[in-house]
């Protein structure tokens, strides 16, 4: 049974998910080369942490994408997102498979398969036009 959410890359992004998906209830492993990355998980987190190359199958494997019902993907490098995303997709066949790309081009690579792509070019457009038009104080 698939029961992990994997989130590969401890930024900004890949933190905050994680610290809300550990305080939500679930189980969660957040792989990063940088050990340091991991400071920004709050004293509440609960998850594992894995400091490892995300771009090795086995150590792919190990951290559990085998049993993963959802994986997020926020390393800073469009090309290494895209690379994990089909490697959970056709490999791990992960359910569910989000990737964050700065590059709206290459939402263009994943069409047709079922990963979500997040742009944060758009959430800070989307965010804006809210505050513009005074729905959000």
């Amino acid at each position: 049974m698939r029961n992990l959410t994997i989130i590969l890359g401890c930024g900004r992004l890949g933190s905050s998910i994680a610290n809300y998906s550990s305080q939500m209830g679930e189980n969660v492993v957040v792989v990063d080369p940088n050990k340091l990355s991991f400071e920004k998980l709050n004293d509440a987190f609960s998850g594992i942490t894995i400091a490892s190359d995300s771009t090795d199958i086995d150590e792919l494997r190990d951290a559990g994408l085998e049993d993963a019902k959802e994986v997020v993907i926020t390393t800073g490098d469009d090309n290494v997102n895209l690379f994990l995303a089909y490697v959970c997709c056709k490999i791990f066949e992960v359910p569910y498979i989000y990737v964050r790309f700065d590059d709206p081009d290459k939402g263009l690579l994943i069409q047709g398969m079922p990963i979500k792509a997040i742009y944060p070019f758009q959430l800070s457009l989307d965010r804006f036009n809210l505050l513009r038009a005074g729905v959000e104080k």
